[in-house]
C-alpha cells in the first residue's frame, strides 16, 4: 500500500523519476543526494565536495561557466540550475538543445526545506524530499530554540585583510549570525559584500570577529595587531569557521551554524569571566 500511495503521488505530479541528473552548483548536488537520488547524478559543478559520491562525478564547468558539450555527452534527463546563481543565458540555451532544465531558488534558511521538497518532486523522490525536509526543519527549529535567548554579541564577519571585507544583511552568513545570537555590525553595507576600512571597524567596536579557516591566519593576526583597543585584538575573541559549510545552501549549512554558535558561546564565556 505504501508503494501504491507513492506511485499515485508521482502520477499526480506528472513527474517521472529522473535517471540521469546534472547539477549546475555544488549545493544542488547535495540536495539531490539528500533526497536519496545520489546514484542518478551523472555530472556536477566544480567545487562539489560533498557527499563523496557526488564529488567523484564528472564536472561540467563551474557555477558561472557551463561546458555545454560536456553536458550533452552525459545525456541527462534532468538538469538542476541555481536560481539567482546560474548565468541566465545558460538555461534557455540548454533548453534549446532539447534538455529539461529546472531552477531551484534558496534565499534563506527556511527555503532549504522547500528546496528539498522541490528536488524530491523534480527527481521522482517525493517521499525522500519530504523526509529530508522534515529532518532539516526539525534541526533548524531546535537550533533556533537553543540560541534564541543568548546574550547578543556584536560580530564582524571578515574576509581578506588588504583591505578587509564584510557582508550585509542579505548574506546567508548574516542569518546564521542572527540565529546564533550575534548582531552583524556591517548589516547596512550597500552591497552584499564590501570593503570596510580600519576606521569603520574601530567605530563598529565588534565584540568578536568571525572568519573562515580558508583565510590566511597569519594575515588576520597582523591585521588585528594594528587595531589596539578592540576585543578581537586578543586571539581568543576570534572565531574560525568552515566558510564552505557555513554558506552551503543545503542541509549541511546547519553543521556550519552549529560550529559558529559554539564559537560564539566560547566568546560569551570569556566575556562573562572578564566582568
Amino acid at each position: 500500500m505504501k508503494w501504491i500511495g507513492l506511485l499515485l503521488v508521482l502520477w499526480g505530479t506528472g513527474v517521472a523519476a529522473a535517471e540521469r541528473i546534472v547539477t549546475l552548483a555544488p549545493h544542488l548536488a547535495e540536495l539531490v543526494c539528500a533526497v536519496g537520488r545520489c546514484e542518478q547524478l551523472v555530472g556536477v559543478a566544480a567545487y562539489t565536495d560533498a557527499p563523496a559520491a557526488a564529488a567523484a562525478r564528472p564536472q561540467i564547468g563551474d557555477a558561472f561557466n557551463v561546458n555545454l558539450e560536456a553536458v550533452l555527452q552525459l545525456q541527462p534527463d534532468l538538469i538542476l540550475a541555481w536560481d539567482g546563481g546560474t548565468p541566465a543565458a545558460y538555461v534557455p540555451r540548454l533548453r534549446e538543445l532539447g534538455l529539461r532544465v529546472e531552477s531551484i531558488a534558496v534565499r534563506s534558511l527556511d527555503d532549504i526545506g522547500a528546496a528539498l521538497r522541490t528536488t524530491g518532486r523534480l527527481t521522482g523522490a517525493v517521499a525522500g524530499g519530504e523526509d529530508a525536509a522534515r529532518q532539516f526543519e526539525a534541526r533548524l527549529f531546535a537550533l533556533r530554540a537553543r540560541y534564541r535567548d543568548r546574550p547578543r554579541l556584536r560580530a564582524f564577519y571578515q574576509t581578506e585583510t588588504e583591505p578587509a571585507f564584510s557582508i550585509n544583511r542579505r548574506s546567508p552568513i548574516h542569518e546564521a549570525l542572527d540565529l546564533c545570537g550575534a548582531d552583524n555590525v556591517f548589516a547596512d553595507l550597500p552591497t552584499l559584500a564590501a570593503a570596510v576600512g580600519a576606521e569603520s571597524v574601530l567605530a563598529a567596536r565588534p565584540d568578536v570577529v568571525v572568519y573562515s579557516r580558508q583565510e590566511n591566519p597569519a594575515a588576520m593576526a597582523r591585521y588585528w595587531a594594528r587595531l589596539p583597543g578592540l576585543q578581537p585584538t586578543d586571539a581568543r575573541y576570534r572565531v574560525v569557521v568552515d566558510g564552505n559549510t557555513l554558506t552551503r545552501q543545503s542541509p549541511r549549512v546547519l553543521d556550519g551554524i552549529e560550529e559558529l554558535c559554539g564559537g560564539l558561546d566560547r566568546v560569551r564565556t570569556l566575556s562573562s569571566g572578564a566582568r
